[in-house]
C-alpha cells in the first residue's frame, strides 16, 4: 500500500489524513464514508479534515481523493502558513474537535511555537518536546462563525510572542473584523497612547491544530488580574474580613457566566430587564455575602449619584475616577465601537472604602466602525451612544450631561490630538501592520476566503479619518485630519 507520509517536524498533516494517524490510508476513506452515512455537514473548523477536496461539502468525491492518495496519485497540497511569521502548533488530546466555549468544556493539548527565524521571538517547545495547555472556544457572537476564536491556559507561565509571562491567552480570530484586522490593533493602540493604565498586548501568529493550518490569529493577552495586568490588590474568593472586602475588584458589564450583581439603572422607573446593569465579578470567582452585599452596595451608590438631574454635580466622582473614565470614553469614540458601555467593559476598585471605580482595559472592538457600510460616512457625525444597533450604552449618556465631564474630555481630547496622538502618525502605523500581516493574510484568505486587505484597510482609515474631524468639530482644537492622516493647522490671515 502506497501512504502519503508528512514528517513530524513539519506540524502538518497530509491532505486526506481524516483520522489523524498521520498517513492517508483506507481508514481514512471508511471515516469519510461514516460521516457521510451519518448525514455530517460541512462546518468550517470541525468538517475541513473530512472535506478533503476542499468543496466545502462531505460527499464520495472525498472518498474518491483518498483512494487516490491510497493509489500514490500525487493530490493538491493541503492549504498551509505563510512562514512569514511564527506558527503556533496545539494538537488536543485525542485530536479532539474544540466544539464548545463552556466554562467546564477545556481540553488538554500539547503545543509549541516555532519562531520561524524571526529573533525578536522566542521558540518554545518543539514537536519531540511539547508543553501543555488546555484549550477551550470562546466568544458569543464569533463563536457561530465557522473561525473560531479559542481560550488557552498554559501548564506553567511562559512569555509567549514577547509578552509578559503567563499562562492566561487568548487566540482570536477575528473573523468577523472585514476591515484588514484593525479594530482591535488600532483600539489597543489608542489606548496605549493615551494613556489608560493597562491595554492587552497581542501579537499576529499562525496557527496549526491538530495538524492543519487554520489561518492568521491574534495571541491576546486575557484581561485579568495579575502584576503586569490589571494591578489591583487580589482578595481571596468568599471573604468575609469587612477590611479586604473593599478590594481589589474586577467587573465586567454585561457578562453572565460568573457571580453576577444587578443594579437597575434607572431606580425610580419600572422595572425593566432592558434597563438592568449586570455585573459579572471577575475577581473574586466567587462571592461571601459580606463580598456581594459591598460591592452591590458600592455599585448602587455610584449609580444613584450618576442620575443625578443637576449636571454641575460632582457627587458621582466620589464613586468614578474620572481620568481613567474620560480616556477609556475617548477610545471608544475614535472607534465608534457600538457596544462601547453596553459589554465587553471591564472596571477595576483598589482596596480602601474611598477607592474609586476605574474603567479599563480596553476590550473587543469587534463593533468598531458598524455604521458606515450601512449608513454611509456621514453617520459617523454622532456619538456612538446615540445611535446604537443592538442595545443601550449603559452609563454613558447619563455621565456624558454632567459639565465636569465634557470638560475634562475637551482637555484630554486637545492634549492628546494635539501631540498628535502622541507621535502615533496614525495612517503610518495603519500602513505599517497592514505590510506585516500581508503574507499571513494571503494565506489565511485561502482558507477563509474574504476582502481585498489593502481596500480594507483603505475603508478604515476614511472611516477613523472622517470620525477623527468630526470629534474635533465637537471638541475643539482648530484642526483637521488630511487625507494623509496627518494634522492639517488652519492657515493664518
Amino acid at each position: 500500500m502506497i501512504c502519503q507520509m508528512v514528517q513530524a517536524q513539519s506540524g502538518l498533516r497530509p491532505r486526506g489524513d481524516v483520522n489523524c494517524d498521520w498517513e492517508v490510508n483506507i481508514a481514512d476513506a471508511n471515516a469519510v464514508i461514516d460521516s457521510i452515512f451519518c448525514d455530517a455537514k460541512y462546518h468550517g473548523m470541525f468538517s475541513y479534515a473530512t472535506d478533503v477536496n476542499g468543496d466545502q461539502e462531505i460527499s464520495i468525491a472525498d472518498v474518491n481523493m483518498i483512494i487516490a492518495a491510497i493509489q500514490g496519485k500525487e493530490l493538491p497540497p493541503m492549504l498551509s502558513y505563510s512562514g512569514t511569521m511564527p506558527v503556533l502548533y496545539i494538537n488536543t488530546e485525542g485530536h479532539r474537535n474544540i466544539d464548545s466555549k463552556e466554562k467546564d468544556s477545556y481540553i488538554h493539548a500539547d503545543w509549541w511555537l516555532d519562531n520561524k527565524g524571526h529573533e525578536d521571538y522566542e521558540s518554545l517547545g518543539s514537536p519531540d518536546n511539547p508543553l501543555g495547555m488546555v484549550i477551550k472556544g470562546r466568544g458569543n457572537y464569533t463563536w457561530t462563525l465557522d473561525k473560531k476564536s479559542f481560550r488557552i491556559k498554559l501548564d506553567t507561565k511562559e512569555p509567549l510572542m514577547g509578552m509578559k509571562s503567563n499562562r492566561h491567552f487568548c487566540l482570536l480570530a477575528h473573523a468577523d473584523d472585514h476591515l484588514a484586522k484593525l479594530k482591535n490593533t488600532v483600539g489597543f493602540e489608542l489606548s496605549r497612547r493615551i494613556g489608560l493604565s493597562y491595554t492587552p498586548a497581542q501579537e499576529p501568529v499562525e496557527v496549526v491544530l491538530n495538524g492543519q493550518y487554520i489561518g492568521l490569529y491574534f495571541l491576546t493577552e486575557k484581561p485579568r488580574v495579575g502584576k503586569h495586568r490589571v494591578n489591583i490588590e487580589e482578595q481571596q474568593d468568599n471573604e468575609t474580613d469587612p477590611e479586604i472586602v473593599s478590594g481589589g475588584w474586577m467587573l465586567e458589564l454585561n457578562s453572565f457566566d460568573g457571580p453576577m450583581i444587578y443594579v437597575q439603572e434607572h431606580y425610580d422607573q419600572p422595572w425593566d430587564w432592558d434597563d438592568m446593569l449586570c455585573f459579572k465579578s471577575v475577581s473574586p470567582e466567587s462571592l461571601s455575602k459580606q463580598q456581594e452585599d459591598y460591592i452591590t452596595q458600592f455599585l448602587t451608590d455610584a449609580n444613584v449619584a450618576i442620575q443625578i438631574d443637576d449636571v454641575t454635580s460632582r457627587e458621582w466622582e466620589k464613586y468614578i475616577d474620572i481620568d481613567t473614565l474620560v480616556r477609556f470614553y475617548i477610545v471608544g469614540e475614535i472607534t465608534d465601537d457600538l457596544e462601547y458601555f453596553s459589554g465587553s467593559l471591564f472596571m477595576y476598585k483598589h482596596r480602601g472604602d474611598s477607592t474609586k471605580l476605574m474603567f479599563g482595559p480596553v476590550w473587543d472592538f469587534g463593533n468598531s466602525f458598524t455604521r458606515p457600510p450601512l449608513f454611509g460616512v456621514e453617520d459617523l457625525c454622532y456619538h456612538f451612544y446615540e445611535q446604537p444597533t443592538f442595545s443601550r450604552a449603559h452609563w454613558i449618556q447619563e455621565m456624558s450631561k454632567f459639565t465636569h465631564f465634557q470638560q475634562r474630555v475637551r482637555e484630554v481630547w486637545q492634549d492628546f490630538y494635539n501631540t498628535d496622538f502622541n507621535g502615533m502618525h496614525l495612517d503610518q502605523y495603519i500602513d505599517n501592520f497592514v505590510e506585516s500581516i500581508k503574507p499571513a493574510n494571503k494565506a489565511d484568505v485561502k482558507r477563509w476566503p474574504d476582502y481585498d486587505i489593502d481596500y480594507q484597510k483603505n475603508e478604515y482609515k476614511r472611516y477613523i479619518h472622517s470620525k477623527i474631524n468630526w470629534l474635533n468639530s465637537q471638541w475643539g482644537t482648530g484642526h483637521n485630519f488630511n487625507s494623509n492622516g496627518g494634522v492639517k493647522r488652519p492657515q493664518n490671515d
